[in-house]
């Protein structure tokens, strides 16, 4: 099965598990050591001693959240143990910092006993600042979260029942809007009594449902005064005096059916007893209650939210969950109340209310969403969330008294929540989401290359690009096989037999005459595969190319330069890298091409990189890079730079760029201001122009190995056809990145810089 071994790679590759620690602060020196431990940790610790609040301040906890298991209700797969149930929990960290940058050290304890797993969270209460209690069976999870809320002073909350309940009951909120009902008046059938069933009931009266008019069903029917059979206290505090036994009985004239159960709870029968109009939550996962297109063949006037992806109205807790902590987590507080949540609530309806951006737009599809029955809750994957529903929170809790500290002013907490969707995150984002707008024919000769095939499904299955693979059909096939990846939507072609060459050779021989190539060695060089790919680019019946994951970049990028023109105006081809830091997008050039650029070469890399930065939606600051700093050393190769500085200046005044300067110096905001501050920079650069070769390959690779930058790239520039030659081995994540720039760069076209 494709799914289990995709799965299993996953979870062992490149090293086993989704999370690591990784340091916040240097320990290169001793200075730096002494501080990090002995003596110089001492001095917080008394601190701490004296304050135990100042542990905030001092240490990771204000940042840190306990996801703890023992492993009795894991997904859908019931009680597999605290072990089993691991991958779960580094799955939640993940989320926890992929969508609100908090760390997360996943606990999971070996035992059924609810009293000893409270006395053994409890204890962990020093190491964090929140828990969040995850995949532990009903009735024991409502017990143990009763307790630590009783016993820790910070947030414990259990995702499992509240975060459904968070988000389900901002699509009730919408839905209701939407079908002109009142909280007050809705009757409200859920079944299901577990954990997410009875907290989203309490969350529903918070939000104006009233007790009298919710009705629960279980496995054994609906939950009534005097049943005895499969009871327990948290199912009797629900418990109504009804002659109703069954859900069918229950649900005739109801304006809301919630299934938090098991699949096929539900029959269209079953849908057609509702009142008109009505509102279907059919939740279980991985599979609902009932099909969303059955429930809507039943009912086409319902409006029916799922927990699946591939379907409208999806009830996902990653709404909940990651905002909620970093919420409590940013003033510090003691509990997340019910205040709190409901701010929660009202934050995602509000938002699914709001006009949808593009970004959101694009990431899915270019489906253009807008409030209404198949648009009631707001996507995973909008960005806004964090924006919408974190300072709802902290404010209320803050409001509430659960708060520690007071917020920051609401200027600076926005500005400082947008941060944390990080420049990387969201440049490679727009990339991904505006090829998608309309997905290109990119041509990727390296077929069977396993890195290039895992790519070319994942750009399929995104709607990022349509794909040509160059090679032996029947290779192709089998390595796809055998790596259970499915070619449904990707083309293949031989190019060796293709009735293309017969096209193609006068063609090409024209071009080449001159330049040594023969008919014959024209035939001959068809057969390879680059230059053939580069000949569908040059006569339009793909929309670009990408290619190189097999070859030294000289051998890659020969054949595109045989094929395709340069750009009008520009003397020389050149190469860049977009490095992703953590906090931090650069942009570095010529890292690739030339060997040792002259002034007017370099002035040609500087033009071009800026206009790749704004391309990206960079806006270009450039650094021309040398070892001299605005004329401290007297050398021919820093006084190239500066010449190059001038040249471009005479060319596009309005472009942001100085040099020569040396490397510390474009990327310190500090030394450029305190001692160079007549530098035109305005700030740090984010364009490094390096002023040879080695000097750009080095630094690229030494960022990417040591200083845990992603690459991004390499990203040709100044030809005139959507090309980008990889570098070789890179992996398969840069390969799709790289062809969603291709095909965006096919979208827009390139514009043209003149030197002259």
């Amino acid at each position: 099965m494709l799914y289990e071994r995709e799965a299993l790679e996953y979870h062992k590759f490149p090293r086993p598990g989704k999370i690591e620690v990784v340091p916040l602060k240097r320990c290169l020196t001793q200075s730096d050591l002494s501080l990090a431990y002995t003596p110089g940790v001492a001095v917080p610790c008394l601190k701490i001693q004296k304050d135990p609040n100042l542990s905030f301040d001092y240490t990771s906890r204000g940042n840190l959240v306990g996801v703890i298991t023992n492993g009795t209700a894991v997904l859908g797969l019931g009680n597999i143990g605290p072990l089993a149930g691991k991958p779960v929990m580094e799955g939640k960290a993940v989320l926890f910092k992929r969508f609100a940058n908090i760390d997360v050290f996943d606990i999971e304890i070996n035992t059924k006993d609810p009293d000893e797993f409270i006395r053994i969270v409890k204890s962990l209460e020093p190491t964090f600042g929140g828990i969040n209690l995850e995949d532990i069976s009903a009735p024991d999870c409502f017990y143990i979260e009763e307790q630590l809320i009783r016993q820790m002073s910070i947030p414990v909350f259990h995702d499992d029942q509240h975060g459904t309940a968070i988000i389900s009951a901002a699509a009730l909120l919408n839905a209701a809007r939407l079908t002109d009902r009142k909280m007050e008046d809705l009757r409200v059938v859920i079944n299901g009594a577990g954990a997410a069933a009875l907290a989203s009931a309490r969350l529903y009266l918070e939000i104006g449902v009233q007790k009298e008019n919710v009705i629960f069903a279980d496995s054994k029917g609906v939950i009534y005064k005097g049943r005895t059979e499969g009871m327990n206290p948290y199912k009797q505090e629900w418990a109504v005096d009804t002659p109703m036994r069954t859900l069918a009985e229950a649900v005739r004239g109801a304006d809301v059916l919630v299934g938090l159960s098991v699949k096929g709870a539900f029959t269209p029968g079953l849908l057609s007893a509702m009142k008109e109009r009505p509102i279907i939550f059919a939740l279980a996962n991985p599979d609902s209650e009932i099909d969303y297109d059955e429930a809507k063949a039943a009912r086409p006037d319902a409006i029916v939210a799922t927990g699946r992806s591939d379907y409208p109205n999806q009830v996902n807790n990653v709404l909940g969950f990651p905002y909620i902590f970093r919420g409590a987590l940013d003033v510090r507080a003691r509990a997340i109340n019910t205040q709190m949540k409901v701010a929660a609530v009202r934050a995602l309806a509000e938002l699914a209310r709001e006009n949808v951006s593009d970004s959101v737009i694009r990431a899915y599809g270019d489906c253009a969403f807008q409030f209404g029955p198949e648009y009631i809750i707001p996507k995973p994957l909008d960005s806004r969330v964090l924006l919408k529903v974190t300072p709802a929170v902290a404010q209320a809790a803050v409001q509430s008294g659960a708060a520690r500290v007071e917020l920051p002013s609401q200027v600076h907490y926005m500005q400082s929540l947008e941060a944390l969707l990080g420049p990387e995150r969201e440049t490679l984002r727009k990339l991904i989401t505006r090829a998608q707008r309309d997905p290109k024919h990119i041509v990727l000769p390296e077929g069977n290359d396993p890195v290039v095939l895992r790519a070319a499904h994942q750009v399929v299955e995104e709607n990022i690009a349509q794909v040509l693979l160059l090679g032996n059909p029947r290779e192709i096939r089998t390595l796809a096989g055998e790596l259970h990846i499915p070619l449904d939507g990707i083309e293949i072609m031989d190019h060796t037999t293709s009735e293309l060459n017969k096209e193609f050779a006068p063609k090409l021989f024209q071009m080449r005459a001159r330049k040594g190539w023969s008919m014959e060695e024209t035939r001959r060089q068809l057969q390879n595969r680059y230059i053939f790919g580069a000949m569908m680019v040059h006569e339009g019946l793909v929309d670009g190319q990408v290619h190189g994951i097999t070859r030294s970049y000289p051998e890659a990028i020969r054949p595109v330069l045989q094929v395709i023109q340069r750009r009008a105006g520009v003397r020389k081809v050149c190469g860049g890298y977009l490095m992703c830091l953590r906090g931090r997008i650069l942009l570095f050039a010529d890292a690739t091409v030339n060997i040792h650029p002259d002034a007017e070469d370099l002035a040609e890399i500087a033009l071009q990189a800026a206009e790749m930065a704004e391309f990206l939606d960079i806006r270009p600051r450039v650094a021309m890079l040398s070892f001299s700093n605005f004329g401290s050393t007297r050398h021919p190769d820093a006084r190239k730079v500066e010449r190059a500085v001038e040249i471009v200046r005479k060319i596009k005044p309005d472009l942001v760029i100085d040099g020569e300067m040396q490397a510390d110096t474009a990327v310190s905001e500090e030394i450029l201001t305190r001692q160079f501050p007549f530098n035109r920079l305005g700030g740090p650069a984010n364009v490094l122009i390096f002023s040879d070769l080695a000097a750009g390959n080095v630094a690229f690779k030494l960022l990417e190995r040591l200083g845990g930058a992603k690459a991004v790239g390499p990203l040709l520039m100044g030809i005139s056809k959507p090309f980008n030659v990889l570098q070789r081995g890179t992996d398969m994540e840069n390969v799709v990145n790289v062809i969603a720039i291709t095909v965006a760069q096919a979208q827009s076209g390139q514009k043209v810089c003149n030197l002259s």
